[in-house]
């Protein structure tokens, strides 16, 4: 069976000590899996969200978006340097909230973009930066990093599962893995099924599930039957996570460009949203 989620962005754009609630609201609304993102792990309420999620008991995974001061893919070493560390202590939150996905734009900074297409340099940059993040959390626990492709208005280094999966195979620790996103995939490939085939059971390791506006997920035109037929045919039944944002965000709303409500609340954007994907779901026998 399918498992379907929803982020903390469904209710809070940074985490902190106040959202502790969201822990236990997610588990009220019969979520199977709370994605916590973490934009700054130096500020994260570690303790706090630990104790509560154990009290709660509630399948935990994060993701992140990389902050430019750690962009391992910038010219500059010393702030590869300062992003290598930020993803480590990434790592620590993850081994100690129990959480096995670290997911998002950890490969780069979110929203450095140089304005001309990926070179190799930059490649080498974050693979070499990353095997180094990877072989440390074999180390230390069971974290498998997941690694987003977005759309080209937030990145111009991972746009498609094919890129996505040849970064994991020149990483080649095996705990880097694949996280889709619905929302990128509408606008960057070309096929959803052959998407999700080119990662393959190997490879992918996360699923968002977002619409093509980012609504309310089976209101538009995302080709969702299909779309978990292919999740199916892989074997794929990790988290199917549904993530959305708030209007009044100021952050990430400048770069994900979210000026409208696609519901009234945010939390009814995802109670509607899983309600249409497990009947989906429930469709193709799962």
């Amino acid at each position: 069976m399918f498992k379907f989620g929803v982020d903390s962005f469904i209710w809070a754009e940074v985490f902190e000590e106040k959202d502790l609630w969201v822990i236990s609201k997610a588990k009220e609304l019969g979520f199977d899996v709370l994605d916590i993102a973490i934009a700054y792990p130096e500020r994260f309420p570690l303790e706090a969200v630990k104790e509560e999620v154990k009290k709660v008991g509630i399948e935990v995974v994060t993701t992140t978006t990389l902050e430019p001061k750690g962009n391992i893919i910038s010219p500059d070493l010393d702030v590869r340097k300062v992003g290598i560390e930020l993803l480590k202590k990434q790592i620590d939150i993850n081994n100690e909230l129990g959480s096995k996905i670290f997911g998002g734009v950890n490969y780069a900074a979110w929203g450095y973009i140089t304005k001309r297409p990926r070179t190799e340099e930059e490649w080498e940059w974050s693979v070499k930066a990353m095997r180094e993040v990877a072989e440390y959390a074999k180390e230390t626990g069971e974290v498998n990093i997941c690694v987003e492709p977005i759309n080209r208005f937030e990145t111009h280094f991972l746009n498609i599962a094919e890129d996505a999966v040849k970064y994991c195979k020149d990483v080649g620790t095996g705990n880097v893995k694949v996280h889709l996103d619905t929302f990128h995939m509408n606008i960057e490939e070309t096929d959803f099924v052959e998407a999700v085939k080119t990662c393959g059971k190997e490879y992918l390791g996360y699923v968002h599930a977002c619409e093509n506006n980012r609504g309310i997920p089976g209101t538009g035109h995302v080709p969702w039957k299909e779309f978990f037929m292919a999740l199916k045919e892989i074997g794929y039944y990790g988290p199917i996570v549904i993530e959305s944002f708030d209007p009044s965000f100021e952050e990430f709303n400048a770069g994900c460009a979210i000026w409208r409500h696609f519901a009234e609340t945010g939390e009814e954007l995802a109670v509607e949203g899983v309600k249409n994907l497990r009947r989906i779901a429930a469709d193709i026998g799962e």
